[in-house]
């Protein structure tokens, strides 16, 4: 065939209407501007490539509803063309083949659902799984990285990214397997380098966690082109779902929640919708819905969005492509998916896990002796952290004061603290002579913060910690057994 058919043919293909109807959507074409090849082509007509960055914040089997989120969260993207050079996941991957799993080498989202771990990248497992891994990610920075996959966010100006976390969380922090925690204020500032870079065209964040609002409330300016939506305003819990004792609950073999409330519900919205249709503030609206219990608010949170607002407009494709079996799926403005009958707080999840571990396990089995005593163990460690708190409050404000100062909320559109650095210090310090705050601890991090923002110097916070913390016995154990009928 000479060069000149050739031509001609090729552009038959793509400028016939027919024929190229019959193409495959995702023609894979060079891009004159980065040398590289492109995914798709946004409504402007430039070159862009999708990116996802998931992120599981947790470990251990009581946690398995993070894991899950995330490999769930996975499957919908890769359904909707996503390649995997392209999505990135962090995930401490301890689960799947836990001993406690009764599915080995299974993970579930939903009662009925799937295997959603088959094909997950493990980009970033175990110790991996580190608040500098993932800011290194998000830049691009490989040079930055500490073990994994190495695979970073190597986006162009007209790329789109897609981030999602799951985990527990507190005012202004968000929990991560291995220490430190990641703090708002870095995450805010690690967008803004991303930014600066231009990088990206636009981005989208979804978070899952406690007082999840808190990361982006008074800190995430509108020109950074990011809209995020998040499980929880910044000053309440996020929801597990699919729990023992709900009425659509896990399978009897599973002592643990399946996923979390606001997660499930933008990913089975995901999953049952053209998203080529459907924009990021439909969605947002479904989700708010559905996560409020559809505004009773028996459980549930309220899902919030911060950034950008005119992002919303924006169709979902954009961000996580979609899945060719619902191209003839209409988008309908209610929420067609079931409601919840119930749900559990994110931070008596693992106390649903470990009791009905216990009531399960087979007297006198090893089982049942260690769920007893994981069971006794968290209740102690919830009564010293609250305990310590409570006596601190107490040394620094007074008895009449203490609880109203720790507690205060800041209007709407301030962020959590003035001082970040001196939250960091106070946690620290709180953690040296009292101990980890751990995931249930993080509720107190607005009394943290309210102690910087009352002007209490770290020099007063040691002496305040080191004798509130030496009253008070690390574990409890003795007066939380006895009092606790087997």
């Amino acid at each position: 065939m000479s060069r000149v058919l050739a031509v001609a043919l090729l552009a038959l293909v793509l400028c016939s209407p027919v024929l190229a109807s019959q193409a495959d959507p995702i023609l894979k074409l060079p891009s004159d501007r980065y040398g590289t090849y492109f995914n798709w082509e946004d409504d402007e007509g430039l070159a862009s490539t999708r990116w996802a960055v998931l992120i599981a914040g947790s470990s251990g089997f009581s946690n398995y509803r993070h894991q899950a989120d995330v490999c769930h969260a996975y499957q919908t993207l890769k359904k909707g063309g996503l390649k995997d050079e392209n999505i990135i996941v962090f995930m401490y991957d301890d689960i799947a083949n836990s001993e406690d799993n009764p599915r080995p080498g299974i993970i579930i989202n939903h009662p009925e659902g799937e295997d959603v771990y088959a094909g997950v990248p493990k980009d970033y497992v175990g110790g991996d799984v580190t608040v500098d891994n993932l800011f290194a990610v998000l830049l691009g920075n490989r040079s930055a990285l500490s073990g994994g996959s190495g695979k970073v966010v190597d986006s162009g100006p007209n790329d789109h990214i897609f981030i999602y976390y799951s985990d527990h969380g507190g005012p202004g922090v968000l929990g991560m397997p291995t220490l430190p925690y990641l703090y708002a204020i870095d995450l805010i500032e690690v967008l803004k380098k991303k930014h600066a870079s231009q990088s990206y065209k636009s981005m989208v964040f979804y978070l899952e966690a406690c007082e999840s609002g808190s990361i982006f409330e008074g800190l995430l300016p509108k020109h950074l082109n990011i809209y995020a939506t998040t499980a929880a305003n910044a000053d309440e819990s996020s929801w597990g779902t699919y729990c023992p004792g709900d009425l659509l609950g896990p399978p009897p073999e599973y002592y643990t929640c399946l996923g979390d409330l606001y997660s499930v519900s933008w990913m089975e919205d995901s999953d049952v919708h053209n998203l080529r249709t459907e924009t990021l503030k439909q969605q947002y609206n479904l989700v708010k819905t559905r996560t409020a219990a559809h505004g009773l608010y028996t459980f549930g949170s309220h899902v919030m969005q911060y950034g950008d607002p005119n992002l919303g407009a924006e169709l979902l494709y954009s961000y996580m492509g979609s899945n060719p079996a619902n191209d003839n799926v209409s988008f309908v403005d209610f929420n067609s998916l079931p409601s919840f009958s119930r749900a559990v707080n994110q931070r008596d999840a693992d106390l649903v896990y470990f009791w009905n571990k216990f009531q399960r396990s087979p007297e006198g089995s090893r089982k049942k002796h260690e769920s007893q005593k994981q069971m006794f163990d968290v209740i102690a460690h919830r009564v010293h952290v609250d305990n310590s708190m409570e006596a601190i409050g107490k040394l620094l404000f007074g008895s009449d004061q203490s609880l109203e100062t720790l507690r205060t909320v800041r209007p709407a559109g301030q962020p959590l603290v003035d001082d970040w650095d001196c939250l960091k210090s106070m946690v620290r310090t709180f953690e040296t002579y009292c101990g980890s705050l751990s995931q249930y601890g993080m509720r107190h991090m607005r009394s943290l913060a309210n102690i910087c923002n009352a002007g209490i110097n770290k020099e007063r916070m040691h002496v305040v910690s080191a004798q509130a913390c030496e009253r008070i016995p690390p574990n409890p154990w003795s007066s939380i057994h006895s009092g606790f009928s087997a």
